[in-house]
């Protein structure tokens, strides 16, 4: 994922930057000059549309809300990870799109404090909707001045996937729940030329597990203060890096594991080339019949001392959410129909039937057709829950981490270096 602009840098491009030389830069910017004064015509900016679950799903329900509102059009602009780049081109220019569909990640995190997005807060009162939106949600959505700053619509579980079968196999009895434990069922794996853990420590996937397993001696206090400062200095956050160091040099990650990615992890998993892998709900909806016919979800083990009782889990509600650009304020009327629609409880279950997405809306229906993306739903307090970094981490210090993170489970790498490349990506983004 790329590096964000900064506030300061958003504005300053944004004051000497002509439309002229900022449209060639976005693709479908002719869709963007036919729809941006139509008031009937939506012009929606979305990541479903490519390879993401509920791309399909997507697609059906927009062609439902056609039938609904024949006289409105939604018109979708679909990008992949380049969206926030490509939007942000596309708002210097003033030709943005009205509604965009994407994550509170890394360059999003400035969107609404620089004006690229509009504070949503009053239009989701308004509207009727707030009651449809989990608190949590509603709370992880809403920045430090009180602006809510999209629609919460998609959430995750990302839980652990433990192949019972593999396990037994390598003789190991029961899912490991302690640090030891990983360590013994690692050995026994690699014993039977099975990968223990697969993980992408190139990537996303690498840095979200480095973060979980690093929160193992802190609280969610001082684990927030650790991810918004960048100073892994704390007691708790060096015994966290000792315990993945020890971890990583004990055998308990795949070979190499520094330059995986999270496609060479679901492809591991799904193989039954590994064993165990950390998997949020849309990796879990891809895990093929044989294995997941033998996967029991549950979470990171534990060492000794940690602060918390219980194996560990991350869970976030904004994967995905409905921001309303300075354009979209223009059609106030056509969003508003929009959304709605997209809050039905009939159109929230199709995507938790169809599609195994995890909703950060008010729902009784389970992903029945997706059975470790249920399990993963039905954990309740079996386990224990630790900070998504992604709300803390400066936008211009994720893409470093990324890079930190890959130094990390390089074998060998000592845990001073581990948290001197750590803290320096917070020094040099």
């Amino acid at each position: 994922m790329r590096s964000s602009l900064s506030r300061r840098g958003f504005l300053a491009a944004g004051s000497g930057l002509a439309t002229a030389a900022a449209l060639p830069a976005l693709s479908g910017c002719s869709t963007l000059a036919s729809a941006d004064s139509d008031p009937d015509t939506l012009l929606v900016h979305t990541q479903l549309g490519t390879t993401a679950p509920g791309s399909a799903t997507y697609t059906a329900v927009v062609k439902a809300f056609h039938k609904e509102n024949p006289g409105l059009r939604v018109k979708n602009l679909v990008n992949g990870d380049d969206l926030p780049q490509v939007y942000e081109t596309s708002r210097l220019a003033r030709k943005e799109p009205d509604v965009v569909m994407v994550n509170l990640y890394d360059k999003t995190l400035a969107w609404t404090d620089v004006g690229a997005t509009v504070d949503v807060k009053g239009y989701l009162d308004d509207w009727g909707l707030r009651e449809r939106v989990l608190p949590a949600a509603l709370e992880e959505w809403t920045d430090s001045k009180g602006r809510l700053r999209a629609f919460p619509y998609f959430a995750t579980n990302w839980p652990v996937a433990y192949n019972t079968a593999l396990l037994e196999r390598a003789g190991v009895d029961s899912v490991p729940t302690t640090g030891d434990q990983l360590i013994g069922a690692a050995r026994k794996l690699r014993a039977k030329g099975v990968a223990p853990v697969t993980v992408g420590g190139n990537d996303w996937t690498g840095q979200k597990l480095l973060a979980q397993i690093i929160q193992t001696f802190l609280t969610p206090d001082e684990a927030r203060k650790v991810y918004t400062t960048g100073d892994f200095s704390s007691r708790g956050a060096r015994e966290g890096i000792d315990y993945f160091v020890q971890l990583r040099d004990a055998g308990v990650f795949a070979d190499k594991a520094e330059g995986l990615t999270s496609d060479t992890m679901t492809t591991q998993y799904n193989t039954e080339a590994a064993a165990i892998q950390s998997a949020m709900s849309s990796a879990l909806a891809k895990v093929s019949a044989g294995p997941a016919g033998h996967t029991e979800i549950g979470g990171w083990p534990l060492a000794p001392g940690a602060s918390h009782s219980k194996p560990t889990i991350l869970r976030s509600y904004t994967l995905i959410g409905f921001w309303i650009s300075p354009n979209g304020v223009k059609k106030l009327p056509s969003v508003e129909k929009f959304l709605r629609f997209m809050y039905r409880p009939d159109v929230v279950s199709r995507f938790i039937t169809e599609s195994g997405r995890d909703m950060a809306l008010v729902t009784d229906t389970v992903s029945k057709a997706f059975p470790l993306v249920a399990k993963a739903q039905q954990l309740g307090d079996r386990v224990g829950q630790v900070l998504l970094p992604d709300l803390y981490v400066p936008p211009t210090a994720t893409q470093p981490l990324i890079t930190a993170t890959s130094t990390a489970f390089t074998r060998g790498t000592s845990a001073a270096a581990v948290r001197s490349a750590l803290e320096s990506a917070y020094r040099t983004a």
